[in-house]
């Protein structure tokens, strides 16, 4: 059986192909994939899957359903497809969406004698709004066994960790007032911006290594000669683990409200996008997915293990309700960054075509492995209770 997953995406890796080109060629930001889902959705179609579009209200999440009839485990395989402004597909998401549905594809051809069902996932605006975030409350994948989905990169690595993360906004509101002729009639927001910084700057000395606080600010005054009456600024706060996140942005809110009553001016703390949560790797799952990785001719030796966390993935809350695996898959010969033009052009070259095959193989094997060995099974899910505990 599984030779025959295995030649089921090869015969239709062409269609594959068009796809990821046709995705990376028509770039959109997140919530505006309608054309990435649109040819996502319309190839599961073709393969039999009942489709859902809109799921949750979000007008670009899909959820593809091939259910064998059968009593088995369900597999979830998520699918990524927007993009980045400017630079398009420079995170590789053509590659991400379409390998989702690959691997559920491929899988498909084999479901009615396993047993099991399988679900793909369409989560949109994972650079931004986090579409999985919105899915892991709702609770879309509490019925799943496990959940995977590959990342491209310049190396084969093994799914590790992630930074929990919290995007916070401060707004100041101050008071107007000429800066040459009446500066003490004033009330300074911009100050309010920049003691928030120094005050933060001073906190980085005391926070755990693997912490990260980095902001901008986005209004700042108009003109030179006006003191700022209404200021912004935006950060992100990240560490290895949920609870040290939510622990530090308590320390940050008290610099923005510390930096408010130095200078008078009032302050609002909101959140502008959504919370991720660490990833938790089943590293049960994950040793399988490697070992069809090297059965694909991938040599162990080329596979690496990640050492930390140094991204944020709404991915980390999908693995917090289910066992679940993110390892990455090697596009490119250069070292090159993910969210960069040169990284936009190794995700729409052949050796990235390739890549993506593999790791839709690789994913649709390990779930063949869950649906069809009951105490590989067991050992994923005691492994994720222990985790959890």
């Amino acid at each position: 059986m599984k030779t025959t997953i295995v030649e089921a995406i090869d015969y239709h890796k062409n269609d594959f192909y068009d796809i990821s080109i046709y995705i990376g060629e028509n770039p959109e930001l997140g919530h505006e994939e309608f054309k990435a889902c649109k040819v996502l959705t319309d190839t599961l179609k073709k393969h039999d899957f009942a489709v859902e579009i809109g799921t949750l209200g979000l007008a670009t999440a899909f959820t593809a359903t091939f259910d064998s009839g059968k009593q088995g485990p369900t597999i979830g395989f998520m699918a990524e497809y927007d993009a980045l402004p400017e630079v398009g597909h420079a995170c590789g998401h053509n590659l991400i969406g379409t390998m989702g549905i690959a691997a559920g594809i491929g899988l498909s051809k084999v479901l009615k004698e396993t047993g099991g069902k399988i679900i793909v996932f369409g989560t949109p605006a994972e650079e931004t709004k986090g579409g999985k975030v919105t899915m892991a409350e709702a609770g879309l994948f509490d019925a799943l066994d496990v959940a995977m989905m590959v990342h491209p990169l310049d190396n084969y690595v093994k799914s590790g960790a992630s930074l929990a993360m919290d995007a916070i906004q401060f707004e100041f509101f101050g008071k107007s007032a000429h800066a040459a002729a009446s500066p003490h009639m004033g009330i300074n927001a911009l100050d309010a911006v920049l003691q928030t910084f120094n005050s933060i700057n001073a906190l980085r000395q005391h926070v755990t290594s693997d912490a990260r606080i980095h902001g901008v600010i986005t209004e700042g005054g108009k003109a030179a000669n006006v003191v700022p009456d209404y200021a912004v600024a935006q950060f992100y706060v990240r560490a290895a683990k949920r609870e040290y996140v939510n622990e530090l942005v308590e320390k940050v809110k008290k610099c923005a409200a510390g930096a408010a009553l130095q200078t008078g001016a009032k302050m609002e703390a909101s959140f502008y996008e959504f919370s991720y949560d660490d990833m938790i790797t089943n590293h049960t799952l994950s040793e399988t997915f490697t070992k069809e990785l090297v059965s694909l001719g991938v040599k162990e030796e080329e596979i690496f293990s990640q050492k930390d966390g140094t991204g944020s993935l709404d991915m980390g809350n999908v693995s917090q309700v289910v066992p679940a695996i993110h390892p990455y898959i090697k596009i490119c010969n250069e070292a090159y960054a993910c969210h960069t033009h040169e990284f936009r052009e190794a995700a729409m070259s052949d050796q990235a075509r390739e890549a993506m095959i593999l790791g839709a193989k690789s994913m649709a094997l390990t779930a063949f492995e869950v649906l069809t060995n009951k105490e590989l099974l067991a050992k994923i899910k005691e492994e994720f209770k222990q985790q959890k505990q």
